[in-house]
């Protein structure tokens, strides 16, 4: 996603007025919204849906604060499914990672929703991936490289969990192996809580998450992150280097999380979800609270989520290809 961030500032300046116009036309303030969350509580991503939910209340768009329900499972595909077959009224929402629309179409044949059922509303964060090694693998194990050459000398300990098989971190971690030549064998969880857990309790060797959610555990020194995802450093993790630092540049992602109505939805109604979110998005205490988790606060048009969406897409599936992960791997 090399122009996600000057691609969303300019779409927003061109297309805010136009995106925001039907407001008036929007027949009656929901009494309440549902925002679905495909992971379960306590993931950097919850936090975005939460803090969203608290904010959006007492708005052209919805009387009451929202609600958020966790689906956890399926790396994060039981939140789109439903939200798909949910009525398009704007009561019920999708909090959604972008490879959820961008990559998984190319790795499920039988998906059970189409990227094109259902419709953007905003993006609500940015995140950094991680990868974090934990007290499964000897302290003077310091950096990316040691790492690596630690999987080489000991490939049946050798292992990675990620937030759920076919997600933006496990492909992160396959592409890493592939490039740097050595095989780090999978481990998939049902989202980043479990993965950290077991990291921590020395049941996996590493872990790819969201950089974020490795913050507080960092402080007991029992988490080490070896290197981050994102073009540049992550602001919140300042002395880890990147993956491009360290020889890896295509080991690359500035994913975010999503705002997702059903298909269909009317515009109206898609102004008024996109204008109470990226409002709340502004927050100060919005702001501070994703930056606790590792997390940057950022609202967009949905010209700008789609467009981002559908450069994701065309990214990943020749690297998902050379992976060659399916779902029926």
């Amino acid at each position: 996603m090399t122009t996600r961030r000057n691609f969303v500032q300019a779409a927003a300046g061109a297309a805010a007025l136009g995106a925001l116009a039907p407001l008036s036309a929007l027949a009656q303030v929901l009494e309440q919204v549902k925002i679905l969350y495909g992971f379960p509580p306590g993931s950097a991503g919850d936090s975005v849906a939460r803090r969203v939910a608290e904010k959006i209340g007492g708005t052209p768009y919805s009387k009451m604060p929202g609600i958020v329900e966790n689906k956890p499972g399926a790396g994060g595909r039981i939140a789109v499914e439903t939200v798909k077959n949910s009525p398009p009224d704007g009561s019920i929402l999708a909090l959604a990672p972008v490879s959820a629309l961008s990559v998984y179409p190319h790795i499920y044949p039988k998906l059970a929703y189409k990227p094109e059922e259902v419709t953007q509303v905003s993006i609500g964060a940015i995140m950094f991936h991680g990868l974090a090694v934990g007290p499964a693998v000897p302290a003077e194990v310091k950096t990316l490289k040691d790492f690596l050459a630690w999987a080489k000398a000991n490939p049946t300990q050798a292992n990675y969990g990620s937030p759920g098989a076919g997600s933006m971190p496990h492909l992160l971690g396959a592409l890493l192996g592939i490039r740097a030549g050595v095989e780090l064998k999978h481990v998939p969880y049902r989202g980043t809580v479990p993965s950290i857990t077991d990291l921590v309790g020395g049941q996996i060797a590493a872990a790819m998450n969201p950089s974020g959610d490795y913050l507080q555990y960092m402080k007991t020194g029992r988490v080490r992150v070896l290197a981050t995802s994102g073009r540049k450093r992550s602001p919140y993790l300042p002395d880890v280097p990147t993956f491009t630092e360290l020889g890896y540049p295509d080991v690359t992602s500035e994913e975010w999380f999503g705002f997702y109505a059903p298909a269909k939805t009317p515009p109206a109604t898609i102004a008024a979800a996109n204008a109470a979110i990226t409002k709340a998005l502004k927050d100060k205490s919005v702001i501070d609270a994703l930056a606790i988790v590792g997390l940057v606060a950022h609202g967009s048009t949905p010209q700008a989520m789609a467009a981002d969406q559908k450069a994701e897409f065309e990214r990943w599936g020749p690297l998902v290809k050379q992976i060659g992960f399916t779902s029926e791997s």
